[in-house]
């Protein structure tokens, strides 16, 4: 088990706020042209857009990772998951981009997607979204498995 760090840095949750921030962030930008208008927007417009769509991708990401806590009985399960944990974690976020994207993209229209976005079967969802909830989250366990690595060897 890893030693308990009472320090808000040595929280898991800490970790999985920043490495989701930086990547999810990343991530929007690069994908900003398979939505209809981000092209045209202002600079300033683009940036306010993209992070408030990171601080939801932050929340998705700590709502997986909570739900993902609680079936391992273990807050610290990054440190070393099991398969299923990974599954578990994936899930939750690709089933939240399905709902939140099907309802802004079909239901309130706050955003659609431009021509560029291929879309997946059967909800319509972008392939972008859905590649970036399998990607990101596999890269936030990397990095936090690294992370606690270092920290374990400097101990």
């Amino acid at each position: 088990m890893v030693e308990e760090n009472r320090t808000v840095t040595g929280m898991p949750e800490f970790n999985v706020i920043v490495y989701s921030f930086l990547l999810h962030f990343v991530w929007e930008f690069i994908q900003a042209p398979t939505y209809a208008g981000m092209v045209e927007k202002n600079h300033w417009e683009g940036i306010k857009l993209c992070t408030s769509a990171t601080f939801g991708d932050v929340g998705f990401a700590l709502t997986a990772f909570w739900i993902t806590a609680v079936v391992a009985r273990s807050r610290e399960w990054m440190s070393k998951p099991t398969t299923t944990q990974v599954l578990v974690f994936l899930a939750v976020g690709v089933i939240l981009t399905v709902g939140f994207e099907y309802y802004y993209t079909n239901i309130s229209l706050r955003w659609t997607y431009s021509e560029l976005m291929p879309l997946v079967p059967p909800f319509g969802t972008g392939l972008s979204p859905l590649l970036q909830w399998l990607i990101v989250p596999m890269l936030v366990i990397w990095f936090s498995n690294r992370k606690q690595e270092k920290v374990v060897t400097e101990k």
